[in-house]
């Protein structure tokens, strides 16, 4: 009780304060470039690359899109990847226990989310397995983060397969721009204990260098009982990243990661995860608005979950992009790609993945062209991506948007697009248990699941202190997957399909207004509705129950204000309606932090999460679910 006390005693300081700082700002604000905040005006000229494959005005952008900028994420306290993207209002971030995340945008919204893309610096990271992401091993250096791009609806076009409902897109900063050491320690309640150590140099003119290590201990989540749940974990990271402009029209990119964990889990040994990656990029200039690049990655994972299985992925992707303008009026994008996953797993007597080694390849290639209609008025984009699959062979992807700008301040943009989510081993080769009979088998009955989505959005900027957006959808899908019964009337066993269709419906309403030049608050509001049902013909038995799990409503409220020049005090309040009448109750939260740089190289950080309950549950049924604690976590960094 005395926690809440303390946050709603953190937002009424807040409001005083700014109250204060709007009466005497003339003689005792700060200036932007000292707090380093961006105005309202170069947020939205902020340049995104992810709705189109190029570079465009985040204000002129015919796409539901947020971007989470490295001060937002600095801001907020974030101490993972997951947690920064809370920041997004129109994504679905759900804590299901220490280390597991259910992530989304626009629906179906599960403990295997399938439906949404992510890329850390172009590099996809989901697994084969099951089209999801392992978010637990999803890591970098915040510090190092530039940007991240949150589009909710289809990407499909630009991507390719998976990007159905959203695409998150994170891109690190160049090493040019991390020049210098940074240490950075802290510890707390959950987060036991977080340290990194980086340092950036130059290695000849044009050339940059930066190289790091970070290691973190976080704690158990919670029965609903509040007894632990024997699901503590720890990873240790080191990477490094070198750019090079040695001439003005070519840019070299080289970078790698790798990785070691170990997470708890209720059984006889934890699960073990490793992994390493190496990405290289080529960019060279042609000519004004005129590029080519091409980038190669390898990645490799490992990971042992006993009395499950145990699987080592190998990932060789090749993509090619070329950009053009044709004429005065339009400028085309197209781009050929190669992926090939070597998929190795040892089955258990548990479950069985058949057969337990595949090799499987995708060829791909785009084309996409936006056409101004009216000159700074008037852009339409249409084009498509046609990819081929071991699985379902050719898929189309084809999109077109519209985007109107009557004026500087205002754009209305609309959008129909195709998608699709490509089968998964876990669609296709699970078997349970490993030998007959089968409770569960996989099969060639599942298809591709598709998307028709229609969006219709508007953004507008009426004052350079203002700006909102809206954006609303109507996304029709067919083939989703389900499970037969092999032997009716009997519950099982059963088999894999693509026997259900569904429908989501909803609006995004994104605003920001910087009160004073030393207080912004930033609102988000969702409301989202979901159905699935059988299609003619399908006996499914309650998939459709568990593929969507999503809240209707979800608000947002972020308080950061600059007390003085060297002190913040910044607040987050959320709530989630509840999922579904009997899986997670609807809650409220709300974290504070406090961040005061004492010097120029210095900050010193205190936060506090989940202050609103002692522990609360975000996901999962009732009979296997994990609650989120409340937590406090103290941070130094130090750069020099």
């Amino acid at each position: 009780m005395r926690w809440r006390a303390v946050c709603i005693l953190g937002s009424v300081l807040a409001l005083a304060f700014s109250a204060e700082a709007m009466r005497a700002q003339a003689t005792s604000l700060p200036s932007a470039s000292v707090l380093k905040q961006m105005t309202i005006e170069q947020l939205m000229d902020i340049a995104v690359t992810s709705v189109s494959k190029r570079p465009e005005k985040l204000s002129a952008v015919a796409s539901a899109i947020q971007v989470i900028t490295g001060e937002d994420i600095r801001r907020s306290g974030a101490t993972s990847l997951p947690e920064a993207l809370r920041l997004a209002s129109n994504l679905e971030v759900a804590q299901i226990d220490s280390r597991q995340w259910a992530i989304s945008a626009r629906g179906f919204n599960n403990v295997f989310a399938d439906k949404l893309l992510v890329l850390v610096d172009g590099r996809t990271v989901y697994t084969p397995l099951y089209a999801g992401v392992y978010w637990d091993v999803q890591d970098t250096v915040l510090e190092d983060i530039d940007r991240i791009e949150v589009i909710s609806g289809p990407g499909a076009t630009q991507w390719g397969a998976n990007a159905v409902n959203g695409v998150i897109n994170v891109t690190t900063k160049s090493a040019k721009d991390t020049q210098g050491a940074l240490v950075t320690a802290g510890g707390g309640g959950e987060l036991r204990t977080s340290a990194v150590a980086q340092y950036g140099g130059q290695i000849a003119p044009g050339t940059y260098y930066r190289v790091y290590a970070k290691y973190f201990d976080r704690g158990d989540s919670v029965r609903p009982n509040g007894q632990r749940s024997n699901d503590a974990w720890r990873m240790g990271q080191v990477g490094f990243r070198v750019d090079s402009t040695s001439t003005p029209d070519t840019a070299l990119t080289l970078q790698g990661d790798g990785y070691d964990s170990s997470m708890g889990q209720v059984g006889p040994d934890n699960i073990r995860a490793s992994g390493l990656n190496v990405l290289g990029r080529w960019t060279r200039s042609l000519a004004p608005n005129s590029d080519a690049k091409l980038q190669f990655y390898y990645d490799r994972t490992h990971r042992r979950i006993p009395g499950s299985f145990t699987q080592d992925l190998n990932t060789w992707d090749l993509d090619f992009q070329h950009r053009r303008p044709m004429g005065s009026a339009q400028d085309f994008v197209w781009g050929l790609g190669y992926r090939f996953v070597e998929d190795d797993v040892l089955n258990t007597p548990a479950n069985a993945f058949l057969p337990a080694r595949v090799g499987h390849q995708w060829f791909s290639a785009f084309a996409q062209d936006e056409v101004e209609l009216s000159r700074d008025r008037l852009h339409l984009t249409f084009g498509t991506k046609v990819e081929h699959n071991d699985y379902t062979g050719f898929e189309a992807e084809p999109s077109a948007r519209l985007a109107w700008t009557p004026d500087t301040k205002q754009t209305i943009w609309t959008a129909v697009s195709r998608a699709v989510r490509t089968p998964a081993r876990i669609d296709r080769d699970l078997y349970s248990p490993a030998a007959p009979p089968f409770r569960i088998a996989g099969g060639e009955k599942v298809v591709a699941e598709k998307l028709v989505a229609y969006e219709l959005g508007y953004r507008l900027q009426p004052t350079a202190s203002l700006n909102f957006s809206l954006a609303t959808f109507i996304n029709n899908y067919d083939d989703l997957r389900s499970l037969e019964p092999l032997t009716p009337p009997l519950a099982f066993p059963v088999e894999s399909s693509s026997g259900l269709r569904g429908r989501s419906t909803g609006a995004e309403l994104a605003a920001e207004w910087r009160a004073t030049p030393a207080w912004r608050l930033r609102w988000g509001w969702t409301e989202l509705r979901v159905h699935s049902e059988p299609q003619s013909g399908n006996n499914d038995r309650g998939t459709r129950d568990s593929i969507a799990r999503d809240p209707n409503h979800q608000l947002s409220l972020r308080s950061l204000l600059a007390l003085s020049a060297t002190i913040d005090c910044d607040v987050d309040l959320r709530y989630v309606s509840a999922i579904g009448s009997t899986i997670v109750p609807g809650y409220a939260e709300a974290d504070l932090r406090i961040g005061w740089r004492p010097t120029g190289g210095w900050e010193l950080s205190l936060l506090g999460q989940n202050l609103l309950h002692a522990h609360h549950p975000e996901f999962n049924s009732p009979g296997s679910r994990r609650e989120i604690q409340r937590g406090f976590y103290g941070k130094a960094t130090w750069r020099f």
